[in-house]
């Protein structure tokens, strides 16, 4: 998996990693991106402008796949107008700068469009999934801000006009399939984006502007919102770059909704970044639906989530027996960990490893990956990215300590100063600052390092369970589960016992084909037993028909230990609704 942009496998007795690290500066890389005339760094102009002011003008930046497969594509030069177009709109509404832009819309257009505009404008965009109800809806508009809302006829009469009393600070209300002005709030974007020009010129742009909002709930409480900055673009060029492995003609495809930072990050700014074409599908899962668009897109890099991965294990299924998949060099997974076996799965059906990488809101962009041209160790986060420094701590309340001996288990730690890192948590900065100590940042979970440099995922910090002395990880836990032959879904929680403090209790999915009974009860905890031993092995085990998800695909087990314990549920925002 070579390009110009990749080091070679080795570099004397240097791993082609050692050498990428050795010969990296963020310098060099920011040397790379255009910059706005002016001075300066804006991400619509990296994004946009640059390219459909270069030879890439002509190439297909964004291919919209329609639910009835229709298929509508925007070149970099059709992108560049119809962006500038948005932003055009927003200047005559009186939009400043650092204002913010919401979207509530499915993949559609519109919102690729209203994205790149908005930040054009150097205004502040923040998705939200369009399966939010009005409440979570108005949690986000309220606390963010919101001065304009792009929405469809159907999401305002449905969710957004019983708000507007409100949202007092709420002036306009975009409507992207309204012919017409419905009054003096609510606009007919067709009409607006008609009347607009198509030129544009960026404003001055500080690497420090508030660019992005993306919100992201907690266990309890209002949801927080993580503030990132145009500088973000750069981190979103490097990982596009040496993760993604971007090469000139890719064709791109990332499953995620722009309502999760994933589908931002990597749906939209880092794969037009790079001057490749992105793929969007209007629709949700649908395995036959998405193999098909591998095939006939001839898509070369697919980015997707563990539980579209789970889900695929599932089915009856042999991708390269059935579609024509010789263009797919490149499958990575984000969201939850990736367990051993679905990297094993990918292996046998796709002639290639998925390759796990981990981030989070609140860092922008990838962190720690399985890049392309090193080894693979199934279950394995990988190893940071060349300027990203990450650690393993020991933290108490009076102590931080990085822990130098491999395989220790602590909190995974990042050293502050990576360009996409998130400036604020708005309207909380008690709670920013609790984020970090010193130059760390301390990102909530707990990992191991081995000895080649592997980080390995154990768990949420406040996921960890502690069983008759021993810290026990789920994720851990559950890997082991997935191994058993009836089972395709796997989460562990820690159940009280007055005894031992907490028992392990896992609940399992079955694939098709297995039923539920004591027997397949006894058979599983067995077998978990003897990989695990019996302090860190679960005690008791329920099956359970699906997990209960965020739509981004991660699974919320303190959403399983509420109701196993009659305990509130907390912020159900993002729930997936099966």
């Amino acid at each position: 998996m070579q390009n110009s942009s990749l080091p070679g496998t080795q570099a004397g007795k240097r791993t082609a990693y050692e050498s990428l690290c050795d010969n990296f500066s963020f310098e060099n890389e920011r040397s790379l991106l255009d910059g706005l005339p002016q001075g300066g760094l804006n991400i619509a102009h990296e994004a946009v402008d640059t390219h459909a002011n270069s030879g890439l003008a002509q190439t297909v930046a964004l291919r919209f796949i329609a639910k009835g497969n229709t298929v509508k594509e925007y070149t970099y030069s059709d992108l560049q107008k119809e962006t500038s177009r948005f932003a055009n709109v927003l200047r005559g509404l009186g939009i400043a700068k650092g204002e913010t832009v919401f979207t509530l819309l499915g993949r559609q257009t519109e919102l690729y469009i209203a994205a790149l505009g908005t930040l054009k404008n150097v205004s502040v965009f923040c998705p939200l999934f369009s399966v939010f109800g009005p409440e979570p809806v108005f949690q986000r508009l309220s606390r963010g801000g919101a001065k304009v809302l792009v929405t469809t006829t159907a999401f305002f009469e449905k969710k957004i006009k019983q708000l507007l009393e409100r949202l007092p600070a709420l002036r306009f209300v975009l409507l992207t399939n309204a012919e017409k002005h419905v009054d003096a709030k609510a606009l007919s974007l067709r009409q607006l984006m008609a009347e607009a020009s198509e030129q544009f010129a960026i404003p001055d742009t500080s690497p420090d502007d508030p660019a992005l909002l993306h919100f992201t709930s907690g266990t309890t409480g209002m949801p927080k919102g993580a503030l990132h900055v145009h500088n973000a673009v750069l981190f979103h060029y490097i990982t596009g770059k040496y993760v993604l492995n971007f090469r000139p003609g890719d064709i791109f495809w990332c499953t995620a909704d722009p309502g999760w930072v994933t589908g931002t990050s990597y749906g939209i700014i880092a794969p037009l970044v790079n001057g490749v074409t992105n793929i969007v599908d209007e629709e949700e899962f649908d395995a036959a639906r998405w193999y098909a668009i591998l095939e006939e897109q001839r898509v070369d890099i697919w980015y997707t989530a563990p539980t579209a991965i789970r889900r695929l294990m599932r089915m009856d299924i042999k991708p390269r027996e059935r579609y024509d998949l010789q263009n797919l060099r490149l499958i990575l997974s984000v969201g939850e960990p990736l367990h051993a076996e679905a990297v094993r799965w990918g292996e046998k059906m796709f002639d290639r490893p998925i390759l796990d990488n981990w981030w989070q809101t609140e860092t922008g962009g990838i962190m720690i990956a399985n890049f392309p041209f090193m080894q693979v160790k199934p279950g394995s986060m990988g190893k940071p990215l060349p300027g990203v420094e990450a650690a393993v701590a020991e933290i108490t309340a009076d102590s931080f300590r990085v822990i130098d001996e491999p395989g220790q288990q602590g909190h995974l730690v990042l050293r502050k100063g990576w360009p996409s890192m998130f400036r604020a948590y708005l309207h909380d900065e008690e709670r920013y600052r609790k984020c970090f100590h010193d130059d760390w940042y301390i990102t909530g979970d707990l990992a191991k390092k081995d000895a080649d440099g592997y980080f390995w995922f154990v768990g949420r910090a406040d996921d960890i369970i502690k069983t008759s002395g021993h810290m026990v990880g789920p994720f851990e836990v559950e890997n082991v589960l997935m191994m058993h032959d009836a089972v395709a879904e796997a989460a562990v929680i820690g159940k009280p016992d007055p005894v031992i403090g907490e028992l392990v209790k896992a609940f399992v999915v079955l694939k098709a084909g297995f039923a539920t009974g004591e027997a397949l009860q006894m058979d599983i905890l067995g077998f978990a037993r003897k990989k695990l031993g019996a302090a860190v092995a679960p005690k008791e085990l329920s099956f359970i028909n699906e997990l209960p998800k965020t739509k981004s695909g991660k699974i919320l087990r303190r959403l399983l230990k509420a109701r196993e314990l009659h305990l509130p549920e907390g912020d159900l925002s993002t729930l997936e609704l099966g």
